[in-house]
């Protein structure tokens, strides 16, 4: 079993968590892909809330299937259909649902810090579906997950986060787990898109895609956030996309083998043409389908399931 009880954030997680996760996540794919039924009894009797604060689809829809797959019983609730929409504190929500004695919440919010202060209002286990620019752990876990089966591991790879760093929960998470793994980060964004304090991750920061593209084994390509900005951070889409954008052009200069994630939805177009996400060295799908076997083993692995 892993040494955290939560999953709030990567930084928690030591390299045998890491690998445990994508071990276990490993475990499940002949019954997610290879099976007829694809259902085990793991978490058969156990109730699971996913209490989705903000919109999301993919995150949302992948807990779901992996909930169905591990024979949980769980229930959803949108910011729509929770009481907090009538002025009830979200402690007082989170306490009412857990007076009714369920076993986890996953955790989806605009704020950061959401699934850390459940944690103190409740005894079940929680799991962070992503917290406004703070974090993302099972975005992360899916995405080790297929860096890795392409490559067979993770350390002393070099990966390329590109893009907009600034609102992005995604590198939040993803880059201290390559970290923790052992791969080399380089972080790629423009002026106003960089982090703060790049040093804080351990990575190195460049705003020339150009200079480094050549280099790397994975270029892994950031949404950029509109609905995150405040003013305009970007002179337009189309420069954005002339300076930052994997065209066909900077995808032709990559390595032999080297490959190209984006954590979805996908701006096409923006900062990813349309023919390079579906190009050969696109991961993209790969890590969607990786999003059920790694939140199944990340519930599994926080809940004991069973042997």
């Amino acid at each position: 079993m892993l040494s955290v009880k939560h999953l709030i954030d990567t930084t928690s997680l030591t390299a045998d968590d890491i690998t445990q996760i994508l071990d276990t996540a490993k475990s499940f794919d002949p019954i997610v892909n290879g099976r007829n039924i694809k259902k085990v009894p793991a978490l058969r009797g156990r109730t699971i809330v996913n209490l989705f604060l903000e919109p999301s689809t993919r995150t949302l829809k992948s807990f779901e299937l992996a909930e169905k797959r591990l024979s949980a019983d769980s229930i959803s609730m949108g910011g729509a259909t929770s009481s907090v929409v009538k002025g009830e504190s979200l402690a007082d929500t989170i306490q009412t649902i857990d007076a009714m004695k369920v076993d986890m919440f996953v955790v989806r919010a605009r704020l950061a810090g959401t699934p850390q202060v459940i944690t103190q209002n409740t005894d079940a286990i929680v799991i962070n579906g992503g917290d406004g620019k703070h974090q993302h752990p099972t975005q992360a876990m899916l995405d080790l997950y297929t860096i890795r089966e392409h490559f067979g591991h993770l350390d002393g790879l070099k990966v390329a986060i590109v893009g907009d760093l600034a609102h992005s929960r995604v590198c939040g998470s993803l880059a201290p787990a390559l970290k923790t793994m052992g791969a080399d980060v380089t972080l790629v964004a423009p002026p106003t898109f960089q982090v703060g304090d790049p040093s804080w991750f351990g990575c190195n920061q460049t705003n020339h895609l150009d200079d480094v593209i050549e280099d790397m084994d994975v270029i892994y390509m950031l949404r950029v956030q509109l609905e995150r900005m405040e003013g305009a951070a970007i002179p337009s889409r189309r420069e954005y996309n002339r300076l930052y954008g994997l065209s066909l052009e900077r995808e032709a200069r990559m390595k032999d083998n080297a490959i190209i994630c984006h954590p979805g939805p996908m701006n096409r177009g923006m900062e990813i043409d349309a023919e390079v996400a579906d190009c050969a060295r696109s991961r993209i799908l790969n890590q969607v389908n990786a999003g059920v076997l790694t939140r199944m083993a990340e519930m599994y692995l926080l809940m004991g399931g069973e042997e």
